[in-house]
């Protein structure tokens, strides 16, 4: 009789623990589950806060808050010419960064041509190494240069693995891609602080969310630019500068079959893209700068990793084909 009293103490002791410790996983999981909530709501709040009602606000004079020129390298296709066009358009002057000296002069007079605003070019070839920065160094260094956009960048030829990437690209990932954009800023950044006003854009990518397999290399790179742009706004902001990371996702900058270019609210034209991200100018410091873009970062913050990777190699696999295609 005594040992069934010890076996009923020992089992009502037991159940009372778990009882303890299921109250407990329950506390837990709710703090997490409203936590979690939380975040979705306030970055839903974000994302109208930034896409939709700065519409209904007028637009920021921006030369009287930044500088009166904008620097813009890569600016002679895609969402470079199209930013550069869009800042025209709110009366700023531009310089224009790339390698092609007709396309720069083509554009920068287009540019002239249909905004009244000054415009100059800058031919450089940033896959040339140091020696390229010095004449860059000496056209820019009398300007009031108020906005730099670190817009270029080289992409892979089409999604593959790493050890079939030609070595003269995957040189030019690095040196492009990331030595670029720090030399510019470097450049630029002193003359911004002494004035106390400034903006440096720089374009990372949505492939900076997580580990992109099949672009290693551009996705690793971007994710720099990501980390060096929000490093460089909690070292300058308290002297003026503003430094926003874009991150956009797929935008429409050629002509092509891909099922995603066919979806203009999912992949914009340039200049779309270009009006929208403007407007997050002194709002949102790391942004997508388009609103359906801004609702793929929140699905691709919140997804496992797992996920992201097996629909980064869906995506690939049947854009490759298309790719090779037009190669060939």
């Amino acid at each position: 009789m005594a040992a069934v009293d010890s076996f009923c103490l020992l089992y009502r002791e037991i159940a009372r623990s778990c009882s303890c410790y299921m109250e407990a996983l329950a506390l837990v999981g709710a703090w997490y589950t409203a936590r979690k909530s939380i975040a979705v709501v306030c970055d839903f709040y974000s994302l109208v806060r930034l896409h939709f009602i700065p519409r209904l606000v007028s637009r920021a004079d921006l030369a009287k808050q930044y500088g009166r020129w904008a620097v813009v390298s890569g600016a002679t296709d895609g969402i470079g010419r199209a930013y550069a066009e869009e800042l025209a358009s709110r009366g700023l002057s531009v310089v224009l960064v790339s390698r092609d000296r007709e396309k720069l002069q083509a554009v920068a007079r287009d540019i002239a041509d249909t905004y009244r605003v000054e415009t100059d070019v800058i031919v450089a070839d940033f896959s040339g190494g140091r020696e390229i920065y010095h004449p860059i160094r000496e056209a820019l260094k009398d300007r009031d240069v108020g906005i730099l956009v670190n817009n270029v960048g080289v992409f892979y030829p089409y999604p593959q693995p790493f050890t079939q990437l030609p070595e003269v690209t995957l040189w030019d990932i690095i040196n492009v891609n990331v030595a670029a954009a720090s030399l510019l800023v470097h450049m630029v950044l002193p003359g911004m602080v002494a004035r106390r006003r400034g903006a440096v854009v720089t374009v990372s990518s949505g492939c900076c969310c997580k580990p992109t397999p099949q672009l290693a290399a551009y996705s690793a790179s971007k994710a720099y630019l990501d980390h060096f742009s929000r490093a460089l706004q909690y070292e300058y902001a308290s002297k003026g500068i503003f430094v926003q990371s874009l991150i956009p996702f797929c935008v429409a900058t050629g002509p092509t079959s891909s099922f995603l270019h066919k979806c203009p609210w999912l992949a914009p034209s340039p200049k779309v893209y270009a009006h929208h991200a403007v407007s997050t100018l002194g709002i949102s410091k790391r942004t997508t700068g388009y609103w359906s873009h801004s609702i793929q970062f929140l699905f691709a913050q919140y997804m496992p990793e797992w996920l992201w990777v097996w629909g980064a190699n869906f995506l690939h696999r049947s854009l490759r084909p298309e790719a090779l295609s037009c190669a060939a």
